[in-house]
């Protein structure tokens, strides 16, 4: 799941920070927590992809905007990449331009997850909300976002019409340079900080995406969310992220990411969820706990009855069958567990009082049958230390 942490807390800058500001922040940090800095450290690695996730969101104007106002909650109906699941090197390549290759990589390294061999695009991450009630029936929902796609002028080669990208003169179209030192003792081969290693540049840029070869646009589609799914899981949409970075597939050619739609259930007034089963607490009387009583119960489907043996104690449970949540995979409901809880009435009229008041002086409660009550062995333990 994304950070719950404030995202400028996380790297570090006031609220009101420039953006230069942040993305000075942001590059310190992620260098200093980047894996290769910090081989076989977990923590450093989940540092390293909450500071990309901070500064995603911070260096976009509307993605700032939203967060400055409504906090994370801003941002569910605004995707952004699924940084948890993202290959480190993947996360270093999409802010190439203020690294410049810092880590080497060239274009064998890490440049967009592959399959097989076939280039693939980054996934997507977006939150939707669902009342109890649709995750008992299931539910559509519609959600929009933005994305990276092709730039539909210049299909993806970020170069103007009747142009086409020329050989990097600095690597000579290798996409790396090599540095060596100590005389010779040692070679250094890193990411051509000119070409960022695509081993060639656009001299004539594409005037839509300026040589990108990628354009931001947005996208709606209506998603199934399927009952009995649990707070925090996600339903995959294959195919609806971004296609492959530019660095690696000028032309889109490619897997493309999915977009996760994470579910977030929200909080019932009356019932808690435990797995597919339904937790109710039902205020009861002392005479319906005494006598035994019949008493309705709510449900999500409506009401259905429930019968409380005579002498039921404060607390006692009560298993009401198929009235849960269904199972995601099998589709078989959980059951509602009933809980009874004692009401003491806070003003009684005069009639009740005096009716109270016999039953109190008929009362008796034996705590002889020559042993003392385990409340009270407790309490001497403690006072003894037996």
């Amino acid at each position: 799941m994304p950070t719950t942490r404030d995202y400028y807390e996380v790297l570090g800058v006031t609220r009101d920070a420039a953006i230069e500001d942040i993305k000075r922040s942001y590059r310190r940090l992620a260098m200093k927590y980047h894996p290769d800095r910090n081989p076989g450290d977990a923590e450093a690695e989940t540092q390293f992809k909450e500071c990309a996730e901070a500064y995603e969101v911070l260096s976009d104007r509307e993605k700032r905007a939203a967060y400055d106002r409504f906090g994370h909650a801003g941002l569910r109906s605004t995707p952004g990449h699924d940084f948890r699941s993202m290959n480190v090197e993947d996360i270093f390549s999409m802010f190439d331009d203020i690294f410049g290759g810092a880590f080497g990589g060239g274009p064998a390294r890490g440049r967009g997850r592959q399959r097989g061999g076939v280039p693939r695009g980054y996934d997507l991450e977006t939150e939707v909300e669902l009342t109890l009630d649709e995750v008992l029936t299931g539910a559509e929902r519609d959600v929009e976002f933005k994305r990276m796609d092709l730039c539909q002028r210049c299909r993806g080669t970020g170069a103007k019409e009747g142009s086409k990208p020329v050989p990097c003169s600095t690597c000579g179209g290798n996409g790396q340079v090599a540095q060596t030192g100590l005389g010779g003792m040692f070679r250094m081969v890193t990411t051509c900080p000119h070409c960022r290693g695509r081993g060639t540049v656009i001299v004539d840029k594409c005037p839509d995406c300026r040589g990108a070869g990628r354009v931001s646009v947005k996208r709606r589609l209506s998603v199934k969310i399927p009952a009995g799914v649990q707070s925090g899981q996600a339903v995959r949409v294959a195919g609806e992220g971004e296609p492959p970075p530019a660095e690696i597939s000028p032309g889109g050619q490619g897997i493309r990411g999915d977009l996760h739609v994470v579910v977030r259930v929200r909080r019932h007034k009356r019932f808690e969820r435990d797995g597919d089963h339904l937790l109710l607490a039902v205020p009861v009387a002392f005479s319906q706990l005494a006598l035994g009583a019949m008493v309705e119960i709510p449900t999500l489907d409506g009401t259905t009855s429930l019968k409380i043996p005579a002498g039921s104690q404060h607390g006692a449970m009560f298993r009401i069958d198929d009235q849960g949540l269904p199972n995601l995979r099998s589709g078989e409901r959980g059951d509602l567990v009933v809980i009874v809880q004692l009401v003491v009435p806070k003003r009684l009229n005069d009639e009740q009082r005096r009716l109270l008041e016999q039953y109190a002086e008929m009362e008796e409660l034996d705590v002889s049958n020559g042993e003392k009550p385990s409340f009270w062995n407790k309490i001497r333990d403690a006072m003894t230390g037996g």
